[in-house]
């Protein structure tokens, strides 16, 4: 089955872009919403704490025995049915009274009279764009203020002291800037002035070209008002929104690792498959060929009268032996990688001196190869011993061997080295053949990976053996390296851990 990647890829790519585009829509959505509402939380600070410098101002003159202030506030309807607010301030020293009414359309049911009508008119041309409760209370709070501001002027310091707490409450903590101005005119508008009647804030902050400002107007005409400058709140909003923006970071980062993972997942898949493919044909042709040789030996034993010669007979019967055997060698690793696979697969490890394993392979290898072969083993000490599954340890030493060997052109010369070293009992393989590229050295102990000889095959292989190396080693707690030189030759080393280390 052929893995349609080059689909899936790009819908992995239209799916992270589509991820991507709709997150940061998203979180750019949410900061101009953040940002906005910094925005109307600082204007707020400012109302909430104008409110309350007023609140102040009351408590002073009600504890001050020297003038007495009475503040009366009350609500309800006159005598043509207009709603009215009316705030009372009157002063026991001075013996001044203040009132303030605001007044609004007539809610009940009943018919207003012509006059009443006319003040709807008014109070709906007063409030036709203030018909929020806030709106309301603001207009009732500059009333308020022209009432408070004639017995006493605003407490310029109070109102700095209670901003600053306001400004921490929503989260800015940065320097500022605090003035209260008076904005005026001449009788005939043609001259304009500003009085600066107060500064305060952070002690030498100086505002930069890019500081915002947020005016507050505190009565009805505009004319006296608190000026805030602050520099730009996108750092603070960021920071308030560094939670999400890590949360999404991450989202992204783990769907980008999912997506990779599959694409390479699919890769893998893909080369596995081609390996596998040319596994199966490989190992087809490596199964007919002695089947076939083994058959014609055969064959030639019964119908041409060849086993009455002693000399014929005798080299048909090696020839047998010898394909028999090489079907067997290749039967026994297909089924040892199939098993090393199971649940039920155990290991039957043993102490035992590994020359006595190594020698038989030496010679064997020898009589089969089909080149010069010279194979030196050294074992330092000499009464050295490994602890290891004896069949599969020498299927790992064969293995190498036999690789050692095909990959050596001419004369194979091949040398065996056992020792030990800090507990661990260490095998090494050399040759002195033709080595590995080091862009596929990763690569060689991977299953079915053979190193492309480009059109050549003139080395047999099915890709199964240092696989099984690897494989059957880690599965004894042992590690294998390799060292390779293009053109120089090749070193593969086993490292077993002792059995008094166990």
């Amino acid at each position: 089955m052929k893995l349609p990647l080059r689909y899936i890829t790009l819908l992995v790519i239209l799916s992270l872009t589509g991820v991507f585009a709709y997150q940061t829509y998203w979180l750019t959505s949410l900061y101009h919403t953040q940002r906005s509402e910094m925005g109307k939380d600082i204007r707020e600070a400012l109302r909430t704490s104008d409110y309350n410098e007023m609140i102040v101002r009351v408590r002073q003159m009600q504890n001050d025995s020297s003038a007495q202030a009475q503040v009366t506030v009350s609500t309800g309807y006159d005598d043509e049915r207009a709603f009215t607010k009316t705030h009372t301030i009157r002063s026991v020293k001075h013996g001044d009274t203040i009132r303030v009414s605001i007044w609004e359309r007539n809610t009940a049911d009943t018919v207003p009279t012509p006059q009443a009508a006319l003040q709807a008119d008014i109070a709906t041309m007063l409030f036709s764009n203030k018909s929020s409760a806030d709106e309301l209370a603001s207009n009732f709070q500059q009333g308020l203020h022209a009432a408070m501001d004639v017995l006493n002027d605003p407490d310029f310091a109070v109102f700095d002291s209670l901003l600053r707490k306001e400004l921490l409450h929503i989260g800015i903590d940065t320097p500022y800037r605090l003035m209260h101005l008076h904005l005026g005119s001449t009788v005939d508008s043609s001259y304009t002035f500003t009085d600066t009647l107060a500064i305060g804030g952070t002690a030498d902050y100086r505002p930069s070209p890019q500081a915002t400002s947020y005016n507050y107007s505190y009565d009805l005409h505009g004319n006296w008002n608190y000026l805030l400058i602050l520099e730009p709140t996108e750092n603070i909003v960021l920071a308030q929104m560094a939670g999400i923006l890590t949360a999404s970071a991450l989202i992204l980062i783990i769907l980008g690792f999912a997506f990779g993972f599959l694409i390479r997942t699919l890769l893998r898949q893909k080369t596995l498959e081609e390996m596998k493919t040319d596994f199966t044909n490989n190992i087809t042709h490596e199964l007919k060929t002695p089947i076939a040789v083994a058959y014609a030996a055969s064959d030639a034993l019964l119908n041409f009268d060849t086993g009455t010669d002693p000399a014929k007979r005798e080299q048909y019967l090696r020839i047998c032996q010898e394909q028999l055997r090489r079907l067997s060698g290749l039967v026994e690793q297909i089924l040892g990688m199939s098993m090393e696979r199971r649940k039920t697969f155990r290991l039957h490890p043993e102490t035992f001196p590994p020359e006595e394993v190594i020698m038989p392979l030496i010679e064997q290898h020898k009589l089969k190869a089909d080149k010069p072969t010279g194979i030196t083993l050294r074992i330092e000490p000499e009464n050295l011993t490994v602890y290891a599954d004896r069949t599969h340890f020498g299927n790992i030493v064969s293995n190498l061997i036999d690789n050692a060997i095909k990959y050596s052109p001419g004369e194979a010369q091949v040398e065996i080295k056992c020792r030990t070293e800090n507990g661990w009992f260490i095998l090494s393989v050399s040759d002195q053949g033709i080595g590995i590229p080091h862009d596929k050295q990763r690569h060689v102990f991977d299953k079915f990976y053979r190193v492309p000889t480009g059109n050549l095959h003139d080395v047999k292989g099915y890709g199964l053996g240092l696989y099984y190396v690897k494989t059957l080693t880690e599965k004894h707690g042992g590690t294998v390296e390799m060292k390779s030189e293009p053109g120089k030759g090749s070193e593969f080393t086993i490292k077993l851990r002792m059995k008094n280390e166990k």
